[in-house]
């Protein structure tokens, strides 16, 4: 065992080393393993069977589905929508701009469900701005990366629905609803660190808007966020699955942005369509290779192994969270959210099971603990979009980024030792027991 899983880590940080993309890393890490612990053919025809077997999920037809509605929703109009109402909110606070970068990035995430495309749409509109009133270029980045994981807690949320394919059958009703409070909590935390940086900063105090303006920027915000209330309405109300929803969400998206807004117009959707095929395939073969991963990890029993040790360190509950936290945060450092949650649910899971944590609750924390890693270099993707967009470094950001990342961890922190915050909604909503 100790053999095949040095050749395991070993061939696979190797490869990241070498900038190979992920999926491939993952899987020629895993077939190099599978070559030590059996024969050539029997381990070609094991990986290729537990790559398919991986991406045969019913629930998994969501995700296609979700990706394109993003993508509609990112070429829409949406973005500046988004903008306008937030301000409405909270433009005329001290550092009012950061705090409107935050709500819109939440709102775009959460209708999105990708963090990047969050970044990337709010980002090009809020990072000029923030500057042109003087904030500091790599302050208003930070803000822009930080707050656009909200919408990964926040549903329509793709990692949720990947959680449940890797945990064996999570309600993804449910997961959707926990996600709620905690992308609220981790909201909240950031703007409580956004307005302290910006008040010790000097920064302006935004403009009120207008009565009559704000009634309609408000109106002309309220069918983007219809989508959320559509989605989850449907899906609590138990009339559409969550992958029916998905179909649902890209013929509203389809119909907002091409019949309401007119922002994207016949000739493109083409190109829309390539564009959510090259990301589902990408996401897919994510999949696939961590499925394999996965089956190696548990055909050579580190699940358990990895349990007995963290139990025989401590019988803490308290504890042994933290290292789990601890050992997350540092994975999302140097990999991508979904082979992470593939790969780790089910290491983790049967121990925290163990010591009376819910699979729910555990589902949330995960994610949240991940999110973290998207904004951290060397590998955090949402990171470099937003150093890429504000036109600044990675060193330049790291200052302003600090209060955010404690802001993320306390949120973290009370997600992780206070369950109420994943299991309220989920409860009193009858999903869970």
């Amino acid at each position: 065992m100790e053999t095949s899983i040095f050749v395991l880590l070993f061939t696979f940080m190797v490869l990241l080393a070498l900038n190979v993309p992920v999926s491939i890393s993952i899987g020629m890490a895993t077939l190099l393993t599978m070559l030590f612990t059996i024969d050539m053919e029997p381990a070609l025809v094991t990986i290729a069977q537990r790559m398919a077997s991986g991406i045969n999920s019913f629930a998994l037809l969501a995700i296609p589905f979700f990706v394109l509605s993003g993508i509609l929703m990112g070429r829409g109009g949406i973005a500046h929508r988004l903008i306008e109402f937030a301000k409405v909110l909270f433009g005329m606070l001290p550092g009012g701009l950061a705090f409107v970068n935050i709500i819109s990035c939440t709102l775009f995430g959460a209708i999105s469900g990708s963090a990047v495309a969050a970044t990337s749409a709010i980002g090009g509109f809020m990072v000029p701005a923030m500057k042109k009133e003087g904030y500091d270029k790599s302050f208003s980045a930070a803000v822009t990366v930080t707050s656009s994981t909200t919408g990964l807690l926040i549903p329509p949320s793709n990692i949720l629905i990947v959680y449940s394919l890797a945990s064996g059958g999570v309600s993804i009703a449910a997961l959707f609803i926990a996600g709620y409070l905690p992308g609220i909590l981790l909201m909240l935390g950031l703007m409580c660190a956004c307005g302290l940086y910006a008040k010790a900063k000097g920064y302006p105090v935004g403009e009120r808007v207008e009565f009559k303006d704000a009634i309609k920027k408000t109106l002309d915000a309220i069918p983007s966020l219809l989508l959320i209330v559509i989605v989850i309405g449907g899906i609590i109300g138990g009339y559409v699955t969550a992958t029916e929803a998905s179909v649902i969400a890209v013929l509203y998206s389809l119909f907002l942005s091409v019949a309401i807004y007119r922002e994207v117009k016949i000739r493109e959707l083409p190109g829309i369509l390539i564009k959510s095929v090259e990301t589902t395939a990408i996401v897919m073969l994510l999949i696939g290779t961590s499925s394999a991963m996965s089956w190696i990890l548990s055909y050579e029993n580190i699940p358990q192994s990895i349990s007995e040790t963290l139990i025989a360190l401590s019988d803490n509950p308290i504890v042994i969270l933290l290292i789990i936290n601890m050992v997350l945060l540092i994975v999302g450092v140097f990999m991508d959210m979904t082979p992470a949650v593939l790969i780790f649910t089910p290491i983790f899971l049967p121990v925290v099971t163990e010591l009376g944590m819910s699979p729910l609750h555990f589902g949330i924390m995960m994610v949240l603990n991940l999110c973290i890693g998207l904004c951290t270099p060397p590998v955090g993707s949402v990171l470099f979009v937003g150093c890429g967009i504000a036109k600044t470094t990675i060193a330049q950001m790291v200052r302003p980024l600090l209060p955010m990342y404690l802001a993320m961890f306390v949120a973290l922190m009370l997600v992780t030792y206070v369950p109420w915050f994943s299991e309220f909604l989920p409860r009193y909503f009858s999903l869970i027991n």
